[in-house]
């Protein structure tokens, strides 16, 4: 017989308690509901994303309890609480884990504030947790730009009708959430009937089916009984044989654009309003100055722009979904790509190339945990990770330091530049052996000289002489080779020197600022002077350098 855990008091013990086995829940659940998910998009990753939400949620939690020492007092019902929502927004991934960082802020906004001066009735662990999964409903329900029913929003709906007619009925917070837990497995079982594209594939929603989970751990916790194991009606039983593809297959939104954001709670209506123009699945969550950003759109570089118009954004990250689509067919390769960039426009073109994407800020390169985060979701057995600079290889292999500890096999290809990891992705082979892959990538990328230009801040000392603030720097292989004082000039004569020894292929990625007119004018150069070289040309996007340059 399993051990039956002891009931826990509604208290700080009692959130740590649920966020554990809540996480053990959607670990167990993870493969199951990344099944069934078709809704809002067929990326086989809500499992995924639940569960990687609940895992920041819960290493916040674990990092507050770390902290108390001896002659420390223990951390309240309050601080818990919001810790554990806190944890979530900052690691939420995807629309369901968005979703599930707002209702668990709802709680927190009950819960965690318990004045002295409250009713003595309202202070009834009962009533304040049927309060709490009501309030974590509504919010949940105006984070969402274009709410939908027969989805999560609709679970967290019914769970929060069942706990507040349990709670009406003088029931124990025990008896609140278990009532939470059975209404939310009974509205999740009608999904299929609400949700066309449900009911086509024959699964319930996904991200409701782990919002289940989620209260089962909850019910657990304070009654001291386990969920049964088996799962609720239509829980992981996708339908046999061919299946109707849903219709965000056949077009839609072509990325996934997340982000942390510091702003001001106007500026954030107003990010609404533009990033609704811009695409679907807009989900933001969040307050007091710190938001979880969530949209699908066409042009990543307008959502992130429309963030840098209302505060700061970080920890950005943009995936492709052709990948994530293709690996929902079944095609699912169990190698991924992880790239940091810097530049919009960089960032699609590696998603395009089947990469997920890290977006850096020029002098905020990622830290270790966002690119371990990073590995993690993409949730693959083998990755290859590019730095794309020499600053971060440290911090690369840090990374995957901790990813293999987890049991992913990582390779760290050395790429000191973006279009160096852009020559390693021209030749990745998903299909081929992870140490075939990884040569091929590597010899690619070694066989890439790089150049960039820069504009130098201050008079300075460099290895072609003394720079004055304001003079253009054309640097090859991370060193400065051409001092000059337009960038067509310089850039030419950058080019000049990488091709000297040769080169079949030139790439220039312009930066934002950078008229198309110099492309046309470089192009012309090169062809005039070597017409076996073929020159390919991008947009790097915002934070890109002003240009950089491969030769392969």
């Amino acid at each position: 017989m399993a051990h039956q855990p002891q009931p826990y008091p509604l208290n700080a013990e009692a959130v740590r308690t649920w966020s554990s086995l809540a996480l053990a829940a959607l670990g167990r659940a993870r493969e199951d509901i990344d099944a069934i998910n078709v809704f809002p998009v067929a990326d086989a990753d809500t499992g995924t994303n639940l569960y990687l939400t609940a895992e920041s949620a819960d290493r916040e939690l674990a990092d507050l309890l770390a902290a108390v020492t001896d002659g420390t007092a223990a951390p309240s019902l309050p601080e818990a609480v919001r810790a554990f929502a806190h944890g979530a927004l900052i690691g939420a991934r995807g629309n369901s884990g968005t979703i599930l960082a707002q209702l668990l802020r709802g709680v927190a906004d009950v819960l965690g504030d318990e004045p002295a001066d409250r009713d003595p009735a309202d202070r009834d662990p009962a009533r304040l947790l049927a309060q709490a999964l009501t309030r974590a409903a509504e919010e949940a329900y105006r984070a969402v730009a274009h709410p939908v029913e027969g989805t999560m929003l609709t679970v967290a709906a019914a769970a929060a009708r069942a706990a507040e007619a349990a709670a009406r009925a003088a029931g124990t917070a025990g008896d609140v959430a278990g009532a939470a837990y059975d209404g939310a497995r009974a509205a999740l079982a009608e999904t299929p009937g609400q949700l066309a594209v449900l009911g086509r594939a024959g699964v319930v929603d996904a991200g409701g089916c782990g919002l289940v989970a989620v209260l089962g751990a909850l019910w657990q916790t304070l009654s001291g009984r386990e969920p049964a194991p088996e799962p609720v009606r239509g829980r992981a039983v996708p339908v046999t044989g061919p299946q109707e593809p849903c219709a965000e297959e056949h077009g839609g939104p072509a990325y996934e654009v997340i982000y942390l954001l510091e702003a001001a709670e106007t500026e954030v209506d107003r990010l609404r309003t533009r990033l609704d123009a811009l695409g679907d699945s807009l989900v933001v969550v969040g307050g007091d100055g710190l938001w979880n950003v969530h949209v699908h759109v066409d042009d990543p570089g307008a959502a992130v722009e429309a963030g840098v118009v209302a505060g700061r954004p970080y920890r950005i990250r943009i995936t492709h979904f052709g990948d994530e689509r293709r690996r929902a067919r079944g095609e699912r390769s169990q190698r991924a790509v992880v790239a940091v960039v810097q530049g919009e426009g960089l960032a699609g073109l590696c998603g395009e190339a089947g990469a997920t994407t890290v977006l850096a800020r020029p002098g905020e390169p990622p830290a270790v945990a966002e690119l371990a985060d990073a590995i993690r979701e993409a949730h693959a057995r083998e990755v290859v990770l590019l730095p794309n600079g020499a600053e971060l290889r440290a911090v690369a292999a840090a990374a995957a330091q901790q990813a293999r500890a987890e049991g992913v096999r990582v390779a760290v290809i050395p790429t000191r530049s973006e279009v160096q990891g852009l020559a390693a992705l021209a030749v990745h082979d998903p299909d081929g052996t992870f140490d075939e892959d990884v040569v091929a990538m590597t010899a690619a990328a070694g066989a890439t000289r790089y150049g960039e230009l820069a504009v130098a801040e201050r008079q300075s000392f460099t290895s072609a002489g003394i720079c004055q603030a304001g003079d253009v720097l054309g640097l090859i292989d991370g060193d400065v080779a051409v001092i000059g004082t337009g960038l067509a000039e310089t850039a030419e004569a950058v080019l000049a020197r990488m091709l000297g020894s040769g080169g079949e292929l030139v790439t220039l990625v312009l930066g934002p600022e950078v008229p198309d007119a110099l492309a046309e004018r470089l192009e012309a150069y090169v062809q005039h002077g070597h017409l076996a070289v073929d020159t390919v040309t991008y947009q790097g996007g915002r934070w890109s350098a002003p240009l950089l340059i491969g030769v392969e």
